[in-house]
């Protein structure tokens, strides 16, 4: 089972991405996570990423890919993935997809945690406060990247919603009811 779990910054993305990951066992690929890891050992890939997220820009393609590639071949023998916060834009999906299936595995859902704008900017600001990210910090920082979300990142929402994989989730609630509903999208 190969799990997408889509939405904005603040959209409650990693919380609901770890609690799919107990239950259903599945190996979390997470860009953020990528991009610290590279960040924080200073490797070629992660420079070239900072300078990008540090303005609240999307991270180069190319650079990405690379990352989530090594990532699915340490990790084929597991019980699927949950990709969160990848693929963020068409030609990721894409290449996204032709590198599952040359490996003979596919997208089986992409689930999407729809939350409106006013509600990111709180969860946001509030993550801050705990997180440290300097992209969390600033409001014109916040307002960009859901710019650059719904500009660049929504359109990977009907790529596979022409696959019927598309199955969309109220973001706003309590952690238990959103988990809930992703797991009925899940299960049926």
């Amino acid at each position: 089972m190969n799990i997408i779990i889509f939405g904005p910054p603040g959209a409650g993305k990693g919380t609901q991405s770890d609690k799919l990951i107990e239950k259903y066992n599945l190996i979390h690929i997470a860009t953020g996570d990528l991009f610290r890891m590279h960040l924080g050992n200073n490797t070629s890939l992660g420079l070239e990423a900072k300078k990008y997220m540090e303005e609240g820009n999307l991270v180069p393609d190319k650079v990405v890919i690379d990352m989530v590639e090594v990532k699915i071949k340490e990790n084929l023998n597991s019980n699927g993935f949950i990709f969160d916060g990848f693929p963020r834009t068409v030609k990721q999906a894409e290449a996204l997809d032709v590198m599952l299936k040359a490996k003979k595995l596919e997208i089986n859902r992409l689930i999407s945690l729809e939350v409106k704008d006013e509600e990111l900017i709180s969860r946001i600001k509030k993550r801050s406060l705990v997180s440290g990210r300097v992209d969390d910090q600033s409001e014109d920082k916040i307002n960009n990247r859901i710019s650059v979300y719904k500009k660049e990142t929504l359109p990977v929402l009907n790529h596979y919603k022409n696959q019927s994989k598309y199955y969309p989730i109220d973001g706003h609630g309590t952690i238990e009811n959103i988990f809930d509903s992703i797991c009925s999208k899940i299960d049926h």
